[in-house]
């Protein structure tokens, strides 16, 4: 049986919202991906600045430092679970 005009031009229409909507999806979801990166990188360069100033003892590189500091919390967290 052959279609009609009306039910192939409201296929028409379906496809060409259902693009639309995933055009409109994938913009949405790109942009918030480079925001996220854009906050991620610049809360890491923060991060590492403060450790690097404040947290790291003499010839220690900022990974070395975050690597202690992190055995630091999990002995403390491990010796409270005891308690």
């Amino acid at each position: 049986m052959a279609k009609s005009k009306l039910v192939t031009a409201n296929e028409k229409i379906a496809e060409k919202v259902i693009g639309g909507y995933k055009k409109v999806g994938e913009g949405v979801v790109g942009g918030y991906k480079k925001v996220e990166q854009s906050v991620v990188g610049g809360y890491k360069k923060i991060e590492d600045a403060f450790v690097d100033q404040y947290l790291t003892h003499e010839g220690e590189t900022v990974e070395e430092a975050k690597a202690r500091l992190n055995a630091e919390q999990e002995a403390l967290r491990a010796g409270d679970q005891k308690q």
